[in-house]
């Protein structure tokens, strides 16, 4: 997700291009070429820090003409896109190896690289290439830069396009949703509704992929390594984990953010920003689970679905939302498998419940300054002794 300049948003569309038979080889050379000048680029523009448009045409348009035999607006082009990788690499305090381009592909510039005219795509260089489905919702948006990607032996065009922002609604209430292995629990003090997670999908195939890895290996040798077929399956099976991964996150979001839409309910979630450092204390089987859980593609979508939607989005603390009683505020006391009850006000709920109940009530107070969710029962003691 993007955001765009103020009143728009910036989203992607993917579609599904083939190209005409006798033109099939020259592109996939022409998107082959250019990755290659690609990467070259982005060495070169890091090392130097040739990071201005001017800099680098005057020192690299040769260049990608001569040596990687690219069109003058395709070299262009090249560099466009290798100043930005560079400068969002270079932006990122955490960053590790320089980035570099695996897949074919061009970067096409609307009105000069590429147009969508008829049912199909004419890129630069008298490619025609025929569209095989993609989500018209959004064609007569203006459309941007776009990416054609040669992935798995298909064409995938990606065009950015840009979409007025909704106006956010004005709330009636608060929506919170809780994060863990095999759930996720979205309610408040009136409802409660519980997504299944896909862990044990995708972890059924990382463990086809290991037991497959382990059997092709020795202590001195790893067989698979020599084996393309092998190889090949491993790859298959952990980029199928990921992808039941992606398209869980995907539905479940568009799930939350339609439901808070519906009932005009602002989405609060947790600060889960730091939790990859308290994951490290966890045993290897939980911490796997909820490594593969991706949680932060789910915070992601989330995000970008409640700003496609006009729902707003409250973040709040998550210290104590799991053992924080929601009537009174005491520690609470396990009673029974992922159950807890207050000693105090004696309120005993499933440990997701009430943390949902402690993430609606704290972002109810960042919102109104409310000390109690809406509708909540009436605290009382039954604790005589106290």
């Amino acid at each position: 997700m993007a955001l765009g300049c103020e009143g728009l948003l910036t989203l992607t569309i993917k579609m599904r291009v083939s190209p005409e038979p006798s033109l099939f080889k020259e592109l996939v050379s022409l998107m082959k070429r250019y990755r290659e000048g690609l990467n070259h680029v982005i060495g070169f523009v890091i090392e130097s820090k040739a990071l201005s448009l001017g800099k680098a045409h005057k020192l690299l348009y040769s260049v990608l003409k001569e040596r990687y035999g690219l069109p003058s607006k395709v070299a262009q082009d090249c560099y466009r896109e290798a100043i930005a990788i560079a400068k969002s690499w270079l932006g990122n305090p955490n960053r590790g190896r320089v980035p570099r381009a695996k897949t074919p592909r061009l970067w096409l510039t609307h009105g000069y690289s590429y147009r969508v005219r008829d049912g199909y795509v004419e890129v630069l260089g008298g490619f025609r290439l025929r569209i095989i489905g993609w989500d018209k919702r959004y064609y007569a948006y203006p459309s941007g830069d776009a990416r054609l990607i040669l992935k798995d032996g298909k064409f995938i065009l990606c065009i950015s396009k840009s979409v007025p922002r909704p106006v956010k609604y004005v709330v009636r209430g608060v929506l919170a949703a809780d994060v863990n292995e095999k759930h996720i629990v979205v309610g408040n003090s009136q409802y409660e509704y519980r997504f299944e997670t896909a862990v044990e999908k995708a972890l059924h195939y990382k463990h086809l992929a290991e037991e497959l890895q382990k059997k092709c290996s020795s202590p001195k040798y790893n067989a698979w390594l020599r084996r393309r077929g092998v190889r090949d399956r491993i790859r298959y099976f952990h980029r199928r984990a990921r992808s039941i991964i992606r398209d869980w996150v995907k539905k479940t979001s568009h799930k939350i953010a339609s439901l808070a839409k519906q009932h005009l309910y602002a989405v609060a979630k947790e600060d889960l920003t730091n939790l990859v450092e308290s994951l490290r204390k966890l045993p290897k089987e939980h911490r796997v689970s909820l490594l593969i859980l991706s949680y932060r593609k789910l915070e992601h979508w989330i995000d970008w679905q409640c700003e496609k939607n006009g729902a707003p989005l409250i973040v709040v603390e998550p210290r104590g939302t799991s053992t924080t009683c929601p009537m009174c505020s005491s520690k609470l006391i396990e009673n029974g498998y992922r159950r807890l009850r207050c000693s105090r006000c004696g309120f005993e709920a499933d440990r997701d419940t009430v943390a949902v109940l402690n993430i609606e009530k704290r972002a109810l107070v960042q919102m109104w300054g409310a000390l109690t969710p809406l509708n909540a029962p009436q605290v009382t003691d039954v604790a005589p002794n106290r």
